[in-house]
């Protein structure tokens, strides 16, 4: 499975292309599933998962022109038939996985059995992640969770997709916990590189070769001795 972790969805033309490299063909041929799950929880939630499916939340994942796509709920999966929602994840090109609460979202992963499912996908199979999408791929969310609703699990391990976290919207003007001082903060708690991302940067990951893709700013961290 390819990866592309974004900050707010496919906002520019280099993280629209970097996306079409890893399908291996046009947008227009490809077919993706996607997962508006995190944002459940939250005030209005139906309302964001209307705007992520018809391109108006942010950079737009479902509004690009698939040449099919649907819904995946992964809070309904359990009372699913498994064959019925596995069959139609292991067709497709793409999972499109919003943002929202990362622990909400990464308990139902879990719940769903769709974490189970990943590491099997087809190797040409991508990840989208926006926001806590893309921090749900990580090893470890270092806290940095963007809710104050009442989660379903407490705690901060994440999937591991890949190994290093991500902290999205870098210095976004609406959400003063993305300063460059507070994410400093939370990287210095983390036992493996951190990538802070702007909503104009991407990250994409091919058989562990790890790859910024970006129209604005980012900025790496180490890994700190003493969350080892």
């Amino acid at each position: 499975m390819k990866v592309l972790l974004t900050s707010s969805g496919i906002t520019n033309t280099t993280i629209h292309n970097a996306l079409v490299d890893l399908l291996g063909k046009p947008i227009a041929e490809s077919s993706a599933l996607c997962i508006p799950t995190g944002v459940q929880p939250f005030l209005g939630g139906p309302s964001h998962v209307y705007r992520f499916i018809i391109g108006t939340g942010g950079g737009p994942m479902c509004a690009l022109g698939w040449k099919s796509l649907g819904v995946l709920e992964l809070a309904a999966l359990p009372t699913i038939k498994r064959e019925h929602w596995v069959a139609a994840v292991q067709e497709v090109d793409a999972l499109l996985v919003w943002g929202g609460s990362p622990l909400y979202l990464c308990y139902w992963m879990r719940q769903s059995g769709l974490a189970d499912l990943l590491p099997s996908l087809r190797p040409e199979v991508v990840y989208v992640g926006t926001s806590g999408g893309a921090m749900v791929a990580t090893p470890d969310f270092g806290g940095a969770t963007y809710d104050d609703s009442e989660p379903l699990t407490g705690s901060d391990n994440a999937l591991g997709l890949v190994d290093f976290s991500v902290f999205p919207h870098l210095e976004r003007e609406n959400m003063p916990d993305t300063s460059r001082a507070n994410i400093e903060k939370w990287a210095a708690g983390l036992s493996v590189p951190a990538y802070a991302i702007d909503d104009d940067t991407a990250i994409t990951v091919v058989d562990g070769a790890v790859e910024v893709v970006s129209e604005g700013h980012w900025k790496l961290f180490a890994p700190s001795p003493e969350a080892s």
